[in-house]
């Protein structure tokens, strides 16, 4: 827990969650009707926005998920971490990984302003204002739809298709995804709510990665936090983002321990959770228990389960590389 939030803190207001009906072989107008939503004669383009760091992996398993229902992919890369340190630009280094989204992507890259001791979440808020202004390149208009979430934050195909063609959703949607830890082995609860979609208004929708509504949709894909192939891909992240001053000792960088920590599902940082109540806290502590369920997954892992292995239940052991690109 950081030190700055009090044990008695009030928590937030709770969301107003929105039960998510699914099923296959279900008519696109039964489904919004079971939202209370009408049907649209036909769908809203589609903007999927991240900024990248070195998540490949991830990535693509994001863009293949979402690829049938997205009408413009747009990504912005920096050569600055958000804690400043130089990275280089991994996404243009293997950007031929990626044709398959070619002819649909808005790519943009952004100088780092390094500057020494500064907030790191003042480079985010920098780098995700640039994001703005590639959106309007790619062409967004009014009452596209916008997806704002980190790379790890992965919207279902069903969740999208399913907004882009019914008529009255919110203007701005949290979306409910379950969280993992280091793989989908580890779920740790339903609680991730940052990833959120948006009817977007020219001159006043803003790409961010806070609290923007009230409203939530329950159960609308995954979030997989530090799923990463390699050890050096971990103690690259630590460095890297903006909650790094949870790093407080150099040995938690050692690959060794990096290792035994996936392994056994504990915590890379050593400290109790960010929750806000005592029941919270104690149920937190320690481990995260294994799942053995691989059902409801990105189709395209499980398409692809020997090349993602690590990210499946039974393969902890990451592999061996020295750099991350």
């Amino acid at each position: 827990m950081c030190s700055s939030r009090p044990l008695w803190e009030s928590p937030p207001k709770p969301f107003q969650t929105i039960p998510h009906y699914y099923t296959e072989n279900i008519t696109m107008e039964s489904l919004c009707s079971l939202h209370g939503w009408g049907i649209r004669e036909s769908p809203r383009r589609v903007f999927d926005a991240v900024l990248f760091s070195n998540e490949k992996d991830l990535l693509t398993i994001r863009w293949k998920e979402l690829y049938p229902y997205v009408t413009q992919f747009v990504l912005l890369e920096s050569n600055s971490t958000f804690t400043g340190l130089p990275k280089p630009l991994v996404f243009k280094s293997n950007k031929d990984k990626f044709s398959f989204v070619e002819p649909r992507l808005t790519y943009g890259t952004i100088g780092g302003r390094f500057r020494k001791g500064e907030n790191p979440f003042v480079e985010e808020a920098y780098q995700r204002v640039a994001l703005d202004q590639l959106l309007r390149i790619a062409g967004i208009e009014e009452d596209d739809l916008l997806i704002m979430s980190d790379v790890d934050e992965i919207p279902s195909a069903h969740t999208i298709n399913l907004l882009r063609w019914c008529d009255d959703i919110p203007p701005v949607l949290h979306l409910q995804l379950k969280n993992y830890l280091y793989s989908f082995e580890y779920y740790v609860d339903s609680k991730s709510w940052r990833a959120s979609v948006h009817r977007y208004r020219p001159g006043k929708t803003r790409y961010a990665h806070y609290r923007q509504s009230n409203v939530v949709l329950s159960d609308s894909g995954w979030h997989c936090s530090f799923c990463f192939r390699y050890i050096s891909e971990f103690v690259f992240k630590m460095k890297a983002y903006s909650h790094s001053d949870r790093v407080r000792f150099s040995h938690y960088l050692n690959p060794r321990r990096i290792q035994d920590v996936i392994c056994k599902g504990t915590n890379l940082f050593d400290m109790l959770p960010e929750e806000y109540t005592f029941k919270e806290i104690i149920g937190k502590m320690g481990p995260v228990p294994r799942s053995f369920s691989a059902v409801h997954l990105p189709s395209y892992l499980l398409d692809n389960a020997e090349q993602y292995k690590y990210l499946l239940p039974g393969n902890c052991v990451r592999e061996k590389q020295t750099g991350f690109i």
